[in-house]
């Protein structure tokens, strides 16, 4: 095939999704990866896809219908990868949650790979999460996701259908559900300290309750988080499968019909 003007154009927009996917998806949107690296994966990934998937010409209209076709393409990549990333979220939720029981909430430091303010507790589940999910090849998941996309999203074909709204609610409630079942050992633990340490204070008054609870609770909760992190791993699963239906609902939804 002859190197044409039209088939650079081609290029453009299928560099323009992949550079979206690697942008937000989780891995590769980290900031400890380099600008210029980010760049030059997400130009490898756009050969490789060139190579692999028929090319097929895009007709459009002056520079305005070519904008709009690469808007809708980094639409397109910005939804596939937002699919994954929107699980990570829900382990920043838990985290917060816990450290508002053991009395870790008032420390705040920077994640360095969301570039949020975010607790302790929250940032070592952020750890521990990005550890297997690269141990578990979750980040070849987002690759091969973007590379169906092209089988079943052609350039310039992606609807963008009122179902994305229903995805949404969707994630909503599984963020509340699966966020609470991760917080709910110590969440229930905390609980039961609290009956106690209200009763205690009732019986002997002359005792500081606040101090006591205070260490009782950061005591409690260490322990807890060092035993629950042994099931960890059965958590970080359930995300995975959560990740692979986020992502296949929105490469579905956004499909021509």
């Amino acid at each position: 095939m002859s190197f044409t003007v039209e088939y650079l154009e081609y290029i453009m927009l299928v560099f323009i999704r992949v550079a979206s996917v690697v942008v937000v998806a989780p891995f590769f949107s980290g900031n400890e990866i380099p600008r210029r690296l980010k760049a030059g994966i997400a130009l490898f990934l756009t050969i490789i896809v060139m190579n692999t998937v028929d090319y097929t010409s895009v007709s459009y209209d002056g520079v305005l219908g070519y904008s709009a076709l690469a808007l809708k393409e980094g639409i397109t990549g910005i939804l596939i990868g937002l699919g994954s990333l929107l699980c990570m979220y829900i382990l920043n939720f838990s985290g917060h949650m816990i450290d508002m029981e053991i009395g870790f909430s008032m420390v705040q430091e920077m994640d360095p790979t969301t570039s949020i303010s975010s607790t302790v507790t929250a940032n070592l589940y952020s750890y521990v999460f990005m550890l297997l999910f690269l141990v578990s090849d979750m980040h070849y998941f987002i690759i091969d996701a973007l590379y169906d996309s092209y089988q079943l999203i052609p350039i310039g074909g992606a609807k963008i259908s009122g179902n994305l709204y229903t995805i949404m609610i969707t994630y909503i409630t599984d963020y509340f559900v699966i966020g609470f079942r991760i917080i709910l050992p110590i969440f229930s633990c905390i609980l039961v300290i609290n009956i106690v340490l209200g009763i205690l204070a009732k019986i002997a008054p002359q005792m500081n309750m606040f101090v006591i609870g205070m260490q009782l609770k950061i005591f409690v909760g260490l322990f807890l988080i060092f035993v629950t992190l042994q099931l960890f791993s059965g958590v970080t699963d359930f995300l995975f499968e959560e990740m692979q239906k986020l992502t296949k609902y929105f490469i579905q939804n956004l499909a021509p019909s």
